[in-house]
């Protein structure tokens, strides 16, 4: 078997009407990055060849935003024209794939809006995949609350045989493929094994399934999940491998989904600081982007706010209550209780408190900044 190419398929394309926003919802930022630069970025790490973005209606503003800060992946982007669903989605995907991505290469498609699946948890999932030799491998979990999540359903010989959507299990009637009586949605709301919506398929076997979807569900959409059913009838096997941590399916849907995730790569973020030799005080009151950059032996005090392109050089202190954006601080420099925007302080200054730095403003090495004042570019 010759050596198979891994592309991705990034489904982006949602209204994102619970984050009652008029940002798109892969844009809303997550630690100074957009949501989606994280989901590209675990791709790009677990070695994915290429990846395609399905986008909706603001697909210019999308795709303008990610390829400003995008690198090490080669990226494509489609626009879903009328919202019929992920199987329609990843339909327009495949077209621009290409066709030599044809055979037994295979191709990952993730939610554009989980933002904490890792590398790792990619990389296991191709694994299996091809280890199985199957056509589809299921990315499952067994959370604690399993609320919103489609159910994993096995045959007797252990393998899946359907993956059910979460609008099934909450009503419809039975009228067709994907449909669910009240005794099967009981039944199905009872299992403890979720899907994650992150799979890998071979690419040979997807195109045929996707053309075999209906939507004769209760949404009336193309449902990727059906795609599973589609194959196990088929004949195909199709498999499943769990996630290390559950807490990587975590999707944001809304303003408090954003807000949890955020606090979780925030201490993510901190956790990788503190081992290269950053002092923080208080780690749960350091907020730092990941776009910022922080030499060795900082000391962040409490309620210390760092964002944009900050780069901290060696043994400086900041805070507390201190705010910097796309700021550049010396080594040794002291920073306490100050506002600063596009602003330098020099090495070995000393700044504060009560002062605001404004857009410009350079503060020369060594220099004594009294408390109660305002730096100028002009100062």
């Amino acid at each position: 078997m010759s050596e198979r190419s891994l592309s991705a398929v990034v489904l982006a394309a949602g209204e994102g009407v619970r984050m009652r926003s008029q940002r798109p919802k892969p844009l809303h930022v997550l630690c100074g990055r957009p949501l989606l630069l994280y989901v590209l970025d675990a791709l790009a790490d677990a070695e994915v060849d290429r990846a395609v973005v399905v986008v909706g209606s603001a697909a210019e503003r999308v795709t303008k935003r990610v390829q400003e800060d995008l690198s090490g992946l080669r990226l494509d982007f489609v626009e879903q024209g009328a919202p019929r669903g992920t199987g329609d989605a990843l339909a327009a995907a495949l077209g621009a794939l290409g066709e030599d991505d044809f055979g037994d290469d295979d191709v990952v498609v993730v939610p554009g809006d989980m933002p904490l699946l890792s590398a790792a948890s990619v990389a296991a999932l191709v694994e299996a995949h091809r280890r199985a030799d199957a056509a589809c491998t299921v990315l499952v979990a067994h959370p604690a609350d399993l609320g919103g999540r489609a159910r994993v359903v096995r045959g007797r010989d252990g393998r899946v045989t359907r993956v059910v959507p979460a609008a099934d299990l909450a009503g419809g009637d039975d009228d067709g493929f994907g449909t669910l009586d009240a005794a099967e949605q009981a039944e199905l709301s009872a299992l403890e094994e979720v899907s994650a919506s992150v799979y890998c398929f071979r690419r040979g076997v997807l195109g045929p399934a996707l053309r075999r979807l209906t939507p004769d569900n209760v949404d009336r959409a193309y449902r990727l999940p059906d795609v599973v059913e589609v194959l196990h009838r088929a004949g195909y096997r199709v498999g499943a491998v769990e996630v290390g941590d559950p807490a990587e399916l975590a999707e944001v849907e809304d303003r408090l989904s954003l807000a949890r995730v955020e606090a979780e790569i925030r201490r993510r973020i901190n956790d990788r600081w503190l081992a290269a030799g950053v002092t923080m005080l208080d780690p749960a009151t350091c907020y730092v982007d990941a776009t910022v950059t922080l030499g060795r032996d900082v000391t962040l005090f409490p309620n210390t706010l760092l964002q944009g392109r900050t780069v901290v050089g060696e043994g400086a202190e900041l805070g507390p209550d201190t705010r910097l954006v796309d700021c550049m601080i010396g080594a040794g420099a002291r920073v306490e209780k100050t506002v600063g925007h596009d602003a330098e302080v020099g090495p070995g200054a000393d700044v504060g408190p009560f002062v605001a730095l404004e857009p410009g403003a350079h503060v020369p090495p060594g220099a004594r900044i009294a408390p109660f004042s305002a730096v100028r570019m002009t100062d």
